[in-house]
């Protein structure tokens, strides 16, 4: 009778452990959010040349991030065999983005953030753990691709451009509905939201009528506009 109990507590720890492992990829992607946060306000003093607040940012983030490494009694079944090398390769970019900002260069301690955000995105899209963050993460190539077209229209105002430019501002627009549409019933109340996701879409219309009527000064006004709900939303919410 004994060893029967004594199996079957064996048996419920190992489960359990094994459990706890199978969880270990949702739970560092979800343990990542602080460290987001440091990347992204990082980002935006290095954009501004904040340097000494930048690595302020990166410091914290360095701290974190090597607490997400599996302990020594903790090994990673071999199906997880890849996550101490995800570890390693955001450990080497935390790195770069440091030495880059020792330097002065913040082109690329911006560009090593940004490919470590990058990467955090897809772990946690691969995890089910998808929410506005991630979303607002995702609106930068949409603006970019609007900046493009923008920058494009402003230069030679042919009609070719400047649909190219409402289709763009078309595609921003729908992915600041969607993101929208991500946000809880908490965020989705806070008024500096609400100015920032309101605001963008609606720039990203007038931006678009624009450009249909040939006004090039606007387009450039409401593009300057639009950057800037783009860069603040990815501040405070990305």
């Amino acid at each position: 009778m004994r060893c029967t109990i004594a199996l079957l507590v064996w048996l419920a720890s190992t489960a359990l452990a094994r459990g706890a492992e199978a969880d270990r990829p949702a739970h560092i992607a979800s343990a990542m959010a602080p460290i987001m946060a440091n990347l992204r306000t990082a980002a935006s003093y290095a954009r501004t040349g904040n340097i000494a607040l930048a690595q302020i940012e990166t410091d914290e983030a360095v701290v974190r991030w090597k607490q997400l490494a599996p302990n020594e009694s903790g090994a990673l079944p071999a199906e997880q065999a890849e996550w101490p090398g995800f570890l390693d390769r955001g450990q080497q970019r935390l790195t770069a983005a440091t030495g880059a900002l020792e330097r002065g260069d913040t082109v690329a301690a911006g560009r090593e953030l940004l490919a470590l955000r990058q990467a955090v995105h897809v772990l946690r899209r691969h995890n089910g753990l998808y929410d506005l963050g991630d979303c607002i993460f995702e609106i930068a190539p949409a603006m970019e691709a609007l900046r493009v077209a923008a920058v494009r229209y402003g230069e030679q105002p042919a009609p070719a451009n400047a649909e190219e430019t409402v289709s763009a501002a078309g595609a921003f627009r729908d992915r600041l509905v969607r993101c929208n549409e991500w946000a809880n019933s908490e965020i989705a109340a806070q008024g500096e939201f609400r100015r920032l996701i309101d605001g963008a879409i609606a720039s990203s219309s007038e931006i678009a009528h624009a450009a249909m009527v040939g006004d090039g000064p606007l387009v450039h006004r409401y593009l300057i506009e639009l950057q800037s709900f783009a860069q603040l939303l990815d501040f405070r919410y990305g």
